[in-house]
């Protein structure tokens, strides 16, 4: 894979921080980032316009070290001489897309701030050695897209019915029972006599749900139970019933 290439942006405030910046970048390229910089990449009689341009134009992402200097140089549009002026004037700001910036803060955490144009930005805090560990995995992570952590698949909806489940009949209980009787009728062992727990295979519900439709259709005179309720009988209401729904199903079919 290749390594992404990132132009590192500074300000020459001390031999101090350009020595931190150096120090910054040549761990970048030892965790496998092509970092560009001009202590390796620019040297006496360059051309300080072609570095620059050249530099951002080939880089994914362009990571800012915001001092003091840096910011206030940034905001005003203004730079002293060589290298600074490159980096801070507004028109090369213009010219990076903010989306490619990557802030890192260098000044002390409770004096922190970004360049104006970068204003709503999150930054990377390296302000001081005890952020430093923290800091520098946070930028490498997002320089080589290798997040902490990973967004998990959107799982499937709880409440969405399965596929291939049954759906509900929308029959009365009543008529969900005599539909179960129908199914089993014609393998009862005498005429019109049924044991109640065959009718209970052939409905699957909720027991509560079973003896209520078996008690309407006792009270509709479909069916009269024995004293157990173990077995019952058909009569001849409940057959005419079935002999309908039979019909009619044959012939919606």
């Amino acid at each position: 894979m290749t390594a992404p290439a990132v132009f590192v942006s500074y300000s020459h405030d001390s031999q101090e921080h350009k020595h931190w910046v150096l120090n910054l970048a040549t761990r970048l390229r030892q965790s496998g980032v092509d970092s560009i910089l001009d202590q390796w990449d620019l040297g006496p009689g360059g051309d300080l316009p072609h570095f620059m341009e050249h530099g951002i134009a080939r880089s994914t992402r362009i990571v800012m070290v915001c001092t003091e200097r840096y910011v206030e140089k940034a905001n005003a549009g203004v730079g002293g001489v060589g290298y600074e002026k490159m980096i801070v004037t507004a028109d090369l700001l213009e010219k990076i897309g903010s989306s490619r910036v990557i802030p890192v803060i260098r000044q002390a955490a409770t004096l922190a701030r970004l360049p104006t144009f970068l204003g709503s930005k999150l930054y990377i805090d390296l302000s001081s050695d005890d952020r430093y560990e923290t800091g520098f995995d946070q930028l490498l992570r997002e320089l080589l897209n290798a997040p902490l952590f990973i967004k998990p698949p959107i799982g499937s909806d709880p409440f969405k019915p399965v596929e291939g489940a049954a759906k509900p009949t929308g029959l009365k209980p009543v008529d969900q029972f005599m539909q179960a009787i129908a199914s089993i009728y014609d393998n009862s062992g005498d005429d019109g006599i049924l044991r109640t727990e065959w009718a209970r295979a052939a409905m699957p519900t909720s027991k509560v749900l079973f003896h209520y439709a078996m008690d309407q259709a006792e009270a509709s005179k479909y069916i009269r139970s024995g004293g157990s309720r173990d077995f019952f009988w058909v009569l001849e209401a409940g057959r005419a019933y079935i002999v309908e729904r039979l019909v009619s199903e044959r012939g919606a079919a």
